[in-house]
């Protein structure tokens, strides 16, 4: 029967429910034995990864224009007419694996990760999840159509952002209270989006028979090996290593812009220095490509190898334009083994970072495609941030132009020191977004009320950021919120970041003493997909999963020592 599958999505795209459900009868119907337990794990994978790349495919469509209700449409009938039944069909093949008994080679992990979902699985929620979905693209469609003129020219505010790298103050100051002013106008319709979101998220976790969104999340996100508690020690570790460390950076950057206080359009995402001296390295989305990949040959052969073939098969949608919608991501599509990189490339020094990150996603797509069971893939998140952080240091030796890279030495060196910079500028901003998600699930009835939010972001930003004086602007300061899409979108999807940083950074210490060993570590853990544990792939990585004072501690002490070095 599964011979009649289509083999390319491009042909399975086109079908319904009706055409797709016979399959998921067959394998329910199967008798399920030690003999044919792999051909039946086999047939329930090449069904899955048609299915997750048409939702793959789909959510493309959407965010590349988020104007293009033909996409908008085709999703929310994925949405409507696919995703519930899916849903319903995906979890009675779980617990006929589960309780058949049976553990195949490899799936130790993935059978732990099936237990969890069957947990929650609740048919109730189905159609709870899907208009949360939904709604994410609401949140895509206000935040992409936000646009300002400047100099009679209509611009994204990610468009403009980048022209506000600039040495004039004046004209910084300008821009970003266009910026905020235009930001300003979508609080409305954000916080009734926000409205909605919340008592149905509370609802989720009631169904489910969790007091708490937050503890529904954590079995969610499959945190098996730390606690909501632990993320509290990481917040304080924070608090006490990283908080001094950037006050250090901010008070560099202040003494290198010749000013008294910092204002918020001295630094851009709320947080980040400006690349002062403004650096251009490349022309267009083309050169930004080319140079990138023979930067990634040099670090490995095989993974230069798997971004040419993006290249060549036309899986990079890197540039901004009006409508599209912010960020950037790297998506699988797991039937073709092929990822997808998204991002808005307005053509200064953070869009090679940004490209690095999302290359570092694609490559851990690329070895962990060959698992066999697409049920052995969905590595937990922790790790692969990792994936995509530590590709951001790893490329570091070859940015310079004398190895064919982006930039002169003397430019290499100042690039780096920013990055380094705001991989310490990151944390505290991380651990206000984080804990202002614990409280908002752990007080909910206060949560759903805005104006409780902008007061509970701006008592979490005075405490881990006080640096960056927003006197005058305080609704842009409290509507902080707003602006993480994952608070929206993706919810406790964040400390994922700051786990993942310290890993990284980890690799990076190991490459500095041994590039190619620490390169085919990393590859290595990669490969393993989930078929691991969290502390077991980084120990495959040679690293460790710690979040404590002591690995906070050498992590900035390593950052702070290799800053000191670039600048002197």
């Amino acid at each position: 029967m599964f011979t009649q599958l289509p083999t390319k999505s491009e042909e399975f795209n086109a079908w319904t429910w009706e055409q797709i459900a016979p399959f998921y009868t067959e394998l329910q119907e199967r008798p399920l034995s030690q003999n044919n337990v792999h051909q039946w794990l086999s047939d329930w994978t090449q069904i899955s990864r048609l299915l997750w790349e048409k939702a793959a495919r789909l959510r493309v469509a959407t965010t590349q224009d988020t104007n293009d209700e033909a996409a908008e449409a085709a999703l929310n009938q994925f949405l409507d007419e696919i995703y519930p039944p899916l849903q319903v069909a995906e979890n009675k093949l779980e617990n006929k694996l589960l309780e058949s008994g049976l553990k195949p080679d490899g799936m130790e992990i993935p059978l732990r990760n099936m237990q969890a979902d069957a947990d929650l699985f609740v048919e109730e929620n189905i159609p709870l999840l899907s208009e949360q979905l939904k709604r994410s693209q609401v949140y895509n469609r206000i935040i992409g159509s936000q646009t300002v003129e400047w100099d009679g020219e209509e611009l994204t505010l990610t468009q403009l952002a980048t022209r506000l790298e600039h040495p004039d103050r004046n004209l910084r100051q300008r821009g970003w209270q266009l910026m905020a002013e235009r930001r300003l106008q979508d609080r409305t319709p954000l916080n009734e989006l926000w409205a909605e979101l919340l008592p149905q998220r509370h609802q989720i976790a009631q169904n489910a028979g969790f007091a708490d969104f937050r503890t529904y999340t954590w079995q969610l996100k499959k945190r098996f090996d730390y606690t909501p508690e632990d993320a509290a020690i990481f917040h304080q570790a924070i608090a006490d290593l990283v908080v001094p460390a950037a006050n250090r950076v901010y008070e560099r950057y202040r003494q290198k812009l010749g000013v008294s206080t910092l204002r918020p359009w001295d630094v851009k995402a709320d947080v980040f220095p400006f690349e002062l001296p403004v650096l251009r390295p490349f022309t267009n989305t083309d050169q930004l490509a080319q140079i990138s990949a023979t930067i990634f040959y040099q670090v490995d052969p095989v993974l230069g190898q798997y971004f040419d073939t993006m290249r060549q098969e036309k899986l990079l949608d890197i540039p901004n334009r009006k409508g599209k919608a912010p960020g950037a991501y790297c998506i699988n599509f797991p039937a073709s083994e092929r990822p997808f990189i998204f991002m808005n490339s307005t053509g200064n020094g953070s869009d090679i970072r940004t490209l690095f990150h999302e290359s570092g996603h694609a490559f851990h797509n690329f070895e962990r495609n060959s698992l066999p069971y697409l049920q052995q893939q969905s590595a937990p998140m922790e790790f692969n941030e990792v994936a995509s952080m530590a590709m951001e240091l790893l490329t570091a030796p070859y940015i310079n132009k004398n190895k064919d890279g982006f930039f002169t030495r003397e430019e290499a060196d100042c690039w780096f020191v920013n990055h380094l910079e705001k991989i310490i500028l990151f944390w505290p901003y991380m651990a206000v977004v984080d804990a202002f998600q614990h409280w908002v699930y752990l007080h909910i009835d206060e949560a759903v009320d805005a104006a409780n939010c902008d007061a509970k972001w701006q008592e979490l930003w005075q405490l881990y950021l006080p640096q960056i004086d927003f006197c005058g602007f305080e609704d842009v300061l409290v509507t902080g919120w707003h602006r993480k899409q994952h608070i929206f979108r993706a919810p406790f999807y964040y400390i994922e970041y700051g786990l993942a940083q310290l890993g990284a950074l980890q690799i990076w210490r190991n490459a500095m003493n041994d590039q190619a060993q620490a390169v085919r570590d990393y590859r290595q853990a990669l490969a393993l997909g989930g078929t691991q544990s969290l502390p077991a792939l980084y120990q495959a990585a040679n690293v460790q999963f710690a979040y404590d004072h002591q690995m906070v501690g050498q992590m900035v002490d390593l950052l702070e020592t290799e800053i000191e070095k670039r600048l002197n």
